[in-house]
């Protein structure tokens, strides 16, 4: 499966909003505001303008505020979490799997679901406690995906870290390329960083 069918499948079982639909757009919207000038700061009405409709128009979709940054942080680890198995699942070996991983990471942060990424990391205080938790459920499966690749590549000798650390190492480093990584102008592309990446862990490919 591409991005694309991941996407409607995800959509298909309203796990994901369509980007193209209302929801869609006010959750990419909320995105964007949230990162730029914060979830405290941003208002209902800065929202609702931000899509062209009035701002009681918002609760046809969603009864708070939180209930937006919620879905922002929910959808997002679906969509992400989907495009991680979907890349894990092509390799067939577990230093392929590394890389996979890695390209897929890299991707979400710099690419479609950045801002999002963004605010998963940026806002998770906002939410509220039994939220938090959900969402915290949610992220426990992403990251077994990155813990059992690593722990294999331990087992075959091929690592010689804790997979834990490993994987906290990489959360940093992959989060932060959104403040200095500029693909424009000839710089590296992803596939090229994730080759970098692989080479700073002493992985050939």
């Amino acid at each position: 499966m591409n991005q694309s069918d991941i996407l409607n499948a995800l959509i298909a079982d309203n796990l994901v909003s369509d980007p193209g639909g209302a929801r869609g757009r006010l959750l990419n919207e909320a995105a964007r505001l949230f990162r730029d000038k914060g979830y405290e700061r941003t208002t209902v009405r800065d929202l609702a303008a931000a899509v062209g409709i009035q701002s009681g128009s918002l609760f046809h979709h969603f009864r708070t505020k939180e209930e937006i940054l919620k879905a922002v942080m929910v959808e997002t680890i679906h969509l992400n979490t989907a495009l991680l198995r979907a890349a894990v699942d092509k390799a067939d070996t577990d230093t392929g799997r590394l890389r996979a991983l890695i390209r897929a990471e890299l991707e979400s942060i710099n690419g479609q679901t950045g801002e999002a990424m963004a605010v998963l990391v940026y806002e998770w205080r906002s939410l509220s406690e039994p939220s938090q938790a959900e969402v915290l459920k949610l992220r426990a499966i992403y990251e077994q995906i990155w813990l059992d690749v690593l722990a294999s590549l331990k087992v075959g000798g091929q690592l010689t870290a804790d997979p834990f650390v490993v994987r906290r190492m990489l959360t940093g480093a992959l989060s932060w390329t959104i403040t200095w990584y500029r693909p424009e102008g000839g710089g590296l592309s992803l596939d090229g960083l994730t080759d970098q990446v692989m080479a700073m862990m002493a992985f050939s490919g």
